[in-house]
């Protein structure tokens, strides 16, 4: 994870998340409907990229957090399909 202010005290706080899973594009689907509009989430080489900005630290933080529970739940219950999926083959 990455954030930056830019040096401005001022200037909205921005953080990217960037998590590698067994199908990105399925994870990236996934989490999309949580995102608000400062959040911006895409597969970019092979990995889940999502950028949250806010205009304040504790936001940032909040936002943050939420997203990591979320693409956590995500991914456990894309290895769950694929384990269930596999085994009914």
């Amino acid at each position: 994870m990455s954030a930056d202010t830019g040096g401005d005290a001022d200037a909205p706080r921005r953080a990217t998340v960037r998590t590698e899973h067994d199908d990105p594009a399925l994870v990236a689907a996934s989490v999309r409907p949580d995102n608000t509009e400062s959040m911006r989430t895409e597969v970019a080489d092979g990995a889940v990229v999502t950028t949250i900005e806010r205009d304040d630290t504790g936001g940032l933080r909040a936002t943050t957090d939420d997203y990591v529970v979320n693409v956590t739940v995500a991914e456990e219950l894309a290895q769950l399909a694929e384990r269930h999926t596999t085994r009914n083959q």
